[in-house]
């Protein structure tokens, strides 16, 4: 998957380290939100927590893609979209545009019941490329052992 160059390039960018404790806290706070929403779609309470915790995996969200586009650029030669990271991008892009359901529901009124599910809907967006990610990061491991 790597060249040893890139791998060793990988493994000393401080970039990386920052991305993967970013990502990190992003899935704590992922948790968080998903067990706030589905609390206040069952009962009515949790949805300060929801908002709270949906607002910072949002704000996470974008510094980890800004974090990333860097990355891409040290690691790469190409800010966005090279072909080693093209499916990462893609679903970085459809978590980000998930997320921003949300906000075209406060736009056009929606109410908290339908605010909540778009930020399920995103919440499960970003977990499949979280998930693709890690799986990415378990195949390189692999073949770098």
């Amino acid at each position: 998957m790597y060249a040893a160059e890139q791998l060793a390039r990988r493994n000393a960018s401080p970039l990386t380290r920052a991305m993967m404790i970013i990502g990190g806290v992003q899935l704590v706070i992922l948790m968080l939100n998903f067990y706030y929403v589905l609390r206040f779609l069952i009962s009515v309470e949790g949805w300060s927590g929801a908002l709270i915790t949906f607002w910072l995996n949002f704000a996470l969200l974008w510094l980890n893609t800004a974090i990333g586009i860097l990355w891409e650029k040290q690691f790469c030669n190409k800010y966005f979209m090279c072909r080693e990271f093209f499916w990462e991008d893609v679903g970085n892009l459809a978590a980000l545009l998930s997320y921003i359901i949300y906000f075209i529901g406060i736009r056009q009124g929606w109410d908290r019941n339908r605010l909540a599910a778009s930020m399920l809907f995103a919440s499960m967006v970003y977990f499949i490329n979280f998930a693709q990610w890690i799986y990415k990061r378990m195949i390189a491991r692999r073949g770098q052992g």
